[in-house]
């Protein structure tokens, strides 16, 4: 039977492991729920208890950073939005804070749409400096927890409530910025994060039976990247599902996509789409939002028909061709409007005016009939001939 467990409890145990007198650890009124206990027993003089008071604890954090200290925040992802303008600070200081993210997404469950996150990625992947962590498993939280706070710079750590299967091993390397492969194959690559992994090597497992070799790719380091690894298998499969408990807008979809905008290669997404949350089982609303294996191999297969249309040449053109067929037709339309403009010009008139109804050019005739007017005022006008010298 495969073991799970939440990767806040993976986190909870490294945490307490943690020996660096540097870190301090903070909390707005949920260390039970973030795991933090262990710690705080064991280092009761640096740990603070600030109370449902998210905007302080950040604030406190950066100030903390600043002088020197290693500074871990625990709340819940959504409550973290409380406290955007103190973390755009810790951005601009680009200072040594370490934001944990407790009970992200909807596998958060029963308690609701008030708690959950969708965006919470998205928030910290658009900050200048931050890096953005998002482990798949227990064990991988442990390691990522271990980096995390030995890198310097500003980071996010998206952590889960729900217990899912462990899926790496003691061996497993872990470093931010590199993607894991956790399944070869060649005719499409699963990109996912998180919770999600686990949902992609099952879809990768139910289209080895039709037959389907894809590729499963743990993209734990949303920020920064890892478009090398992306790039290679994204070129050897050339098709791509990502896969999140998230928007698809601004998290792992959003960035993937924007590595491979170049590239040529059909993408599809799987996440949350512009939608919140609601209250129910983690497994029914992961059913509900399309997000569990079953739905993901439909969603592969969906794109490699889309592949095969482009192989064939019956869907796209390239770029190049598309270019030179509008430039065509817009030098078409331009001949056309001269053509037009040339056969049927409209009789000049007799004289222009202005905005202001002004006579700028007159015409022969209309000069004759000012001269005569002038001519009975004035005996004639100031440089013509005058009749009565």
């Amino acid at each position: 039977m495969i073991q799970k467990i939440a990767t806040r409890d993976g986190y909870g145990r490294k945490l307490a492991e943690l020996t660096d007198e540097k870190i301090v650890v903070l909390t707005a009124d949920l260390a039970e729920s973030s795991r933090v206990k262990p710690f705080a027993e064991k280092h009761p003089d640096r740990f603070i208890q600030v109370g449902i008071s998210e905007q302080d604890m950040f604030g406190m954090a950066n100030g903390l950073a600043l002088e020197g200290f290693i500074p871990l925040t625990n709340t819940f992802a959504s409550f973290c939005l409380r406290g955007h303008e103190q973390i755009r600070l810790i951005a601009i200081n680009n200072s040594n804070v370490k934001i944990v993210g407790h009970h992200a997404g909807i596998t958060l469950g029963q308690d609701g749409v008030s708690q959950m996150c969708e965006v919470d990625i998205s928030l910290f992947r658009t900050m200048p400096n931050f890096s953005v962590v998002v482990p798949c498993d227990a064990l991988e939280t442990q390691k990522s927890l271990g980096e995390i706070v030995k890198a310097k710079g500003p980071c996010y750590l998206r952590l889960s409530r729900e217990p899912f299967p462990i899926l790496t091993n003691d061996y497993s390397e872990f470093k931010i910025g590199k993607a894991n492969i956790m399944r070869e194959g060649s005719d499409v690559l699963i990109v996912a994060c998180g919770i999600m992994v686990s949902e992609a090597l099952l879809a990768a497992s139910i289209l080895q039976e039709q037959n389907i070799n894809a590729a499963v790719m743990n993209m734990h380091t949303i920020k920064p990247l890892d478009k090398e690894t992306l790039l290679q298998y994204a070129n050897k499969c050339k098709a791509v599902v990502t896969c999140e408990e998230h928007s698809i807008y601004g998290g792992l979809s959003s960035a993937v996509a924007e590595a491979l905008a170049m590239a040529k290669i059909p993408i599809k997404m799987i996440g949350i789409n512009d939608k919140f949350g609601e209250s129910g089982k983690p497994d029914e609303l992961l059913e509900k939002f399309g997000l569990t294996g079953e739905h993901i191999a439909e969603c592969c297969i969906d794109v490699l028909r889309f592949k095969d249309k482009i192989a064939s040449g019956r869907e796209m053109k390239d770029v190049d061709e598309l270019m030179h067929e509008i430039n065509t037709f817009k030098r078409e339309l331009e001949a056309k409007a001269a053509q037009t403009n040339t056969t049927a010009r409209p009789e000049p008139k007799a004289y222009e005016e202005d905005p202001r109804g002004r006579i700028i050019k007159m015409s022969e005739k209309d000069k004759e009939k000012v001269d005569a007017v002038l001519e009975k005022m004035f005996g004639g006008r100031k440089n013509g001939k005058k009749t009565n010298p």
